[in-house]
């Protein structure tokens, strides 16, 4: 089940990580490395396709108040979204390990779109934060490791 369809989960923002598609892990590949990451994290749902490979899941992290649905995409729509990225990025505001980053966008063909979700915190306001994104960034961080690519927060513009 996805977080879209849980009414204690409001998404929040949307990361990418973009790799080539020759290195698309299996699911088990893919739950070792998050499995890596220590216990504070719940798989609630994992879907391969007929080969076995990662198609999408679904991690909560309770103590951060988050979740995250995972998915993967490649064709057309990731090398159209890798064109935008390269013209939207301002490159004078990247440090060297970012530019460095930036230059292998483009042997990229795949993607991971990370949905952010915050659990909602009954008698809390819209306002009040509660959620942690310390998950979203490990989990960003260890996908990008297990594909070799490139984690990217479009809304900032920062390349992890």
């Amino acid at each position: 089940m996805s977080l879209f369809e849980n009414d204690q989960y409001r998404w929040r923002e949307t990361f990418f990580v973009l790799f080539k598609e020759t290195n698309r892990p299996t699911v088990e590949t893919t739950l070792e490395s998050l499995r890596s990451l220590g216990g504070g994290y719940e798989l609630a749902a994992t879907h391969p396709n007929e080969g076995g490979q990662f198609e999408s899941l679904t991690l909560v992290s309770a103590a951060d108040y988050s979740g995250m649905d995972i998915s993967y995409v490649s064709g057309e729509e990731v090398q159209e979204q890798i064109q935008e990225l390269r013209q939207e990025l301002d490159v004078g505001d990247l440090t060297e390990e970012e530019q460095l980053r930036f230059e292998r966008l483009t042997e990229f063909t795949a993607r991971f779109d990370v949905f952010h979700f915050e659990r909602l915190v009954p008698g809390t306001d819209d306002e009040e934060e509660v959620m942690d994104p310390g998950s979203l960034l490990l989990v960003l961080e260890n996908l990008a490791s297990v594909v070799e690519g490139v984690g990217v927060d479009p809304q900032s513009g920062t390349l992890v």
